[in-house]
């Protein structure tokens, strides 16, 4: 794709949205971030403002395709926006690149090296590399596979390999674009121990998902969609948001059960449908039709809500 990016529309379309150089405690400060591509007229991105704390965990959620890697590529710098103004650490983010990590999905792997041969690559070039991919490779069960060609690698493998060129920068904040897409649940939460060690070393990040188990690893969610924020809290802030679930059994009349349930939408299940008890409905009431049962939200729950029904209704 041929970006074409107009910095002086960016920095004189900021306008009111210009950042507050007192706020020393914001590692990452974004105001009125709009982007757009060649024959986009809306926009991929509408008027974003972030701020993000030091040491703070920060997911970016939300379905596919709503804008949150094109906004992690500007706070990185990859990108720039057309209108709008983001400080990474009070500069802007193309001259922040010595104090971060960033890791684009599927854009560091070199197919023709091997695993190691890449984690050297990339070792040599970032200042603040240093040689803890050993140990990252070994913890997410790589190290056996680092001499294969990553040509022959699964999507989970290719993963693993840019986590540990990433995750073995020593920098004060991490950009991580979907890191834990076609990983294991197993791998899943040994990424978010790193996170953990990462976030108890002072480090801060910024990371973007479309899985909710992610969710659990955060600080702080920030749902997008249709390039615009919908929800932003902390993760069990958010969750305490969320209404009772209203899971629908075989038995169930859906087109009954369908009044109960906010915006009258469903959500396939293992356990059968699952929908968001309507605002005007009592639990006990709902809970006495047969085949319906009232459950508290889980984390794909969560998802659903703000990634789809809370965007929909603001969006």
């Amino acid at each position: 794709m041929n970006v074409t990016d107009d910095r002086t529309t960016a920095a004189t379309d900021a306008g009111d949205h210009e950042i507050d150089r007192t706020d020393s405690e914001a590692v990452i400060e974004a105001r009125g971030v709009t982007k757009r591509f060649d024959g986009d007229g809306g926009g991929v991105l509408s008027g974003i403002d972030l701020d993000v704390r030091n040491g703070e965990t920060t997911v970016l959620m939300g379905p596919n395709g709503v804008g949150k890697t094109v906004l992690l590529a500007c706070l990185a710098g990859g990108l720039h926006p057309s209108a709008g103004e983001i400080r990474v650490f009070g500069k802007q983010p193309s001259f922040a690149g010595a104090q971060l990590s960033f890791m684009l999905q599927n854009a560091l792997a070199i197919p023709e090296l091997s695993g190691r041969e890449n984690l050297e690559y990339y070792a040599d070039l970032h200042p603040a590399a240093t040689g803890e991919w050993r140990a990252i490779a070994e913890r997410l069960d790589l190290a056996d596979d680092l001499d294969r060609k990553v040509r022959d690698y699964s999507s989970g493998m290719v993963r693993k390999l840019e986590l540990a060129a990433t995750l073995s920068v020593d920098v004060p904040l991490y950009l991580l674009d979907e890191p834990t897409a076609a990983l294991d649940l197993t791998t899943v939460d040994r990424f978010h121990a790193l996170l953990e060690e990462r976030a108890d070393d002072g480090a801060t990040v910024v990371m973007t998902s479309h899985t909710p188990r992610d969710a659990r690893a955060a600080d702080r969610v920030v749902f997008v969609a249709d390039g615009r924020i919908v929800a932003d809290d902390g993760s069990e802030a958010l969750l305490d948001g969320v209404p009772p679930i209203v899971r629908t059994t075989a038995r169930a009349d859906i087109e009954k059960v369908r009044e109960l349930v906010r915006t009258g939408r469903f959500f396939e299940g293992d356990a059968g449908r699952r929908g968001f008890l309507g605002p005007d409905v009592e639990a006990e009431r709902a809970a006495a039709d047969d085949g319906i049962h009232i459950e508290e939200p889980s984390w794909t729950d969560l998802f659903n809500y703000y990634a789809h029904v809370v965007s929909d209704e603001r969006t």
